[in-house]
């Protein structure tokens, strides 16, 4: 499906606790350079001070010219060799007595002017002002922060209970209509009655038709079910109320339910609306299930939502409207007519809706004149609209980190690769015994899925390490499969015991390379035998997995309903199954020994085949110890997982 990421950010520079810190630090840098100006009671420097006996000395030697009293404290002494000197008395002492206690005779002060100035007491007024205000303006700042902290803890505690969800509204509503879903047509129709009863209720009402209360999207992850309902509220032009399903349930009791009674309140006062509830089923699972019983918090806010659910008015033009991964954990009176009346299933795209998706991504991108979407649709079989997504935005990413201007169709394919396996690890260091064991082990897989009926025919083979996987066989089907035969799951299995027969016939050995094709050949043929009823040794029945022990949702474990003998002979024929398909995959590489050493011998040259060439080399056209020089093996014609 076409995602578009909501552009909503929040734009406030400084968040509150940044604020708080601001102010905090501006007031005491405010503080200090206040001290720092009016911490001194008067402007006289302390550098120049003398003592009482100092200044005695140079009265008594004549070197006296004047004496200044400012204020009546500060004594600014000024020399008969023009500098000046500073002494600091007490208010209450008097100075000429002061002078007489240390010699100085009448005779030498009547020689010395004596001038009395009135001095500035603002700064020190300032500084005793400073002294009583500060702290008191402190002490109310602290007292102020505590009941402003008890105050926003009783808001949160009274808001604990709201509905968390998102709403837009108007103008404000996201900008996605039908226009921008692509490949979910049966979706849309089906969703088409709910935008007309949002816009036009009257018309259903009058008639005395009740339209659906609520809507369930089923689906795959990535199909597009949140796209979808935001689509509908695009079209309807109604408040759209989105909420996750985790966001009810808290560790305090009864706070979920409050919050639904609060969402629905909400959406009731300004509907027609849209509630959206994503991922429902982590609220919604099977009701006692759990270990609290019916005072279950998770239990307690289904009930809650139920209860909404039931109790709309008939003129209340409310839809809800919910997105699960897993219909089969709900409860039953959540599905039931009247609650959620409609089900849409919101499937991965066939080829034409992979088609119309790669087209609404593609749009506003430069593509190359080589890109073809439509061959692009018929290889990424089993892709979600997410999946599409990512394809054509990683092409995007390549296309710029290679410098070019256009996307082209190999930016494309790459990406698709990069998509399904991760990207290519060629810095990885291979010997050259490990590179031949494993260009024959893929030679073994794309030979079976050449000869073999029912198998996917090969896109490309490759011995360039990516992700997790040393080589890979490229092999996709050319039409979209809904239904799988016998046939098709033997010859599969087949397919994936190439690798390890191919090394065993050439080697004479097995290595650990086969792990993961092992694994997926006994878990489809225990799917066979348990699942599917394709035994004829077991029968049409299928074995466990059926309403096994509840806990919160379905199953802890598998539940055995089967004798210990029936397991023994499903063990049996699944060993069987593997066996008898490992046994044609070694015959079949026997009998294509030759075509086996040639393009093992071709891929230790090119490291890479696509499609072309290596047909041309199963038809024989290129012949035995040829070089192709007129295939270019770096050219992919096609990709897949």
């Amino acid at each position: 499906m076409n995602n578009r990421p909501d552009s909503s950010h929040n734009n406030n520079p400084l968040s509150s606790k940044n604020a708080q810190r601001f102010w905090l630090i501006l007031g005491v840098a405010i503080l200090v350079l206040f001290l720092f100006m009016f911490g001194t009671p008067n402007n006289v420097p302390n550098a120049s001070r003398i003592s009482l006996d100092d200044f005695a000395q140079y009265v008594r030697q004549g070197n006296v010219d004047a004496i200044t009293v400012r204020g009546g404290q500060d004594v600014i002494i000024q020399l008969r060799s023009g500098s000046t000197v500073t002494y600091y008395k007490e208010r209450e002492t008097d100075l000429f007595e002061a002078l007489k206690t240390f010699g100085v005779t009448n005779q030498q002060l009547a020689g010395v002017r004596f001038i009395e100035q009135q001095g500035d007491n603002t700064s020190n007024l300032l500084f005793q002002l400073a002294i009583a205000v500060v702290p008191t303006l402190l002490i109310i700042w602290l007292l102020w922060r505590m009941m402003r902290s008890v105050r926003t803890g009783q808001d949160q505690a009274m808001s604990f209970g709201r509905s968390r969800a998102r709403v837009v509204r108007d103008m404000e509503r996201p900008q996605v209509t039908f226009a921008d879903v692509a490949g979910a047509e049966e979706a849309k129709e089906e969703l088409k009655e709910i935008v007309e009863f949002l816009k036009e209720p009257e018309k259903f009402i009058r008639l005395g038709a009740r339209i659906p209360k609520g809507v369930l999207m089923v689906g795959p992850p990535g199909t597009g079910k949140t796209l979808m309902a935001r689509a509908v509220a695009g079209e309807a032009g109604v408040p759209f109320f989105s909420i996750s399903g985790s966001e009810f349930v808290e560790m305090f009791v009864g706070v979920g339910a409050s919050r639904v009674r609060d969402l629905f309140d909400r959406a009731k006062a300004e509907a027609p609306a849209i509630v959206f509830v994503d991922e429902i089923d982590a609220v919604g699972r099977h009701r006692g299930a759990g270990l609290g019983g019916g005072h279950d918090e998770r239990e307690q806010t289904l009930n809650q939502i139920l209860v909404e659910m039931d109790g709309f008015e008939t003129g209340t033009n409310v839809i809800v409207m919910a997105a699960t991964n897993r219909p089969d954990i709900l409860d039953p009176a959540l599905l039931r007519p009247g609650r959620f009346d409609r089900k849409v299933v919101m499937d991965n795209p066939d080829i034409k809706g992979r088609l119309e998706i790669l087209k609404v991504h593609a749009k506003g991108k430069p593509l190359a004149s080589d890109v073809d979407l439509e061959a692009l649709a018929k290889i990424t079989a089993g892709f979600s609209g997410a999946d599409l997504e990512n394809l054509i935005n990683e092409a995007a990413i390549l296309t710029a980190r290679r410098n070019k201007k256009a996307i082209g169709m190999s930016e494309l394919q790459e990406s698709m690769e990069r998509v399904i396996m991760g990207p290519e690890r060629k810095t990885r260091v291979i010997s050259d015994k490990e590179k031949k064991t494993i260009a024959y082990h893929e030679a073994g897989h794309a030979i079976l899925h050449h000869v073999l009926e029912n198998a996917n025919p090969v896109h490309k083979i490759t011995i360039i390490p990516r992700g997790r996987a040393g080589g890979y066989v490229m092999s996709l089907p050319e039409d979209d499969i809904f239904l799988r035969s016998r046939e098709e799951f033997e010859d599969q299995i087949v397919a994936a015991m190439g690798g390890r027969a191919a090394e065993e016939i050439v080697f004479n050995r097995v290595t650990t390379g086969a792990s993961s094709d092992l694994q997926q050949a006994t878990q489809l043929a225990r799917a066979m035998v348990t699942q599917y009823g394709m035994s004829d040794a077991l029968g049409p029945r299928t074995f466990g997995g059926g309403g096994g022990a509840v806990f919160l949702g379905r199953e802890i474990g598998e539940q055995r309903d089967y004798s210990e003998q029936a397991a023994e002979q499903i063990d049996n024929e699944v060993r069987r199954i593997v066996q008898t398909a490992y046994n044609r995959a070694r015959d079949l590489l026997t009998t294509y020994r030759d075509k086996l050493d040639m393009l093992a011998t071709m891929l230790l040259e090119h490291e890479t085949l696509d499609r072309a060439t290596f047909e041309a080399i199963m038809s024989g056209q290129i012949p035995v110890n040829t070089s192709p020089a007129l295939f270019d093996a770096r050219t992919e014609v096609s990709g897949g997982a």
